[in-house]
């Protein structure tokens, strides 16, 4: 079996954000085992799976985030949309536009303390689109 869903988050201001009810919301009727694969249609925002219980966690994913790639670097060719721009993309590029998560009796089969993450990198990223791929017997 495989089955796609294709839906727009709601627009999210910058930061990362826990979207992992979101998505179990999307994906009715998983297999008994398979996997999901969750893919963002665009270049500035980014997924991620990591702490679920602990804001500071994503705190602090900013704050890293934007020293490693800060905005107004004079390296930036690519700045006609805004400071934000050229930053999004390159922190979109480091942590990447899909993840995958096993299934198993029927639910995402993640760890107790993980969550998905929505990485949204612009200051005004607007709704996102997502692919939902479903794999599984």
């Amino acid at each position: 079996m495989v089955r796609q869903i294709e839906f727009s988050l709601p627009p999210f201001p910058r930061g990362y954000h826990l979207i992992t009810g979101i998505i179990e919301k999307q994906i009715k009727d998983l297999p008994e085992t398979g996997l999901v694969h969750i893919f963002i249609k665009h270049t500035s925002a980014a997924l991620t799976i990591n702490e679920n219980a602990d804001p500071t966690v994503r705190d602090d994913f900013e704050s890293f985030l934007n020293k490693l790639v800060p905005e107004y670097d004079p390296v930036y060719r690519h700045v006609f949309e805004g400071a934000d721009d050229m930053p999004a993309h390159l922190k979109a590029s480091l942590l990447g536009p899909a993840i995958t998560i096993p299934v198993s009796r029927r639910r995402l089969n993640m760890g107790t303390w993980q969550g998905i993450y929505l990485c949204e990198f612009r200051n005004h990223g607007g709704s996102r689109k997502l692919v939902i791929t479903i794999y599984g017997e």
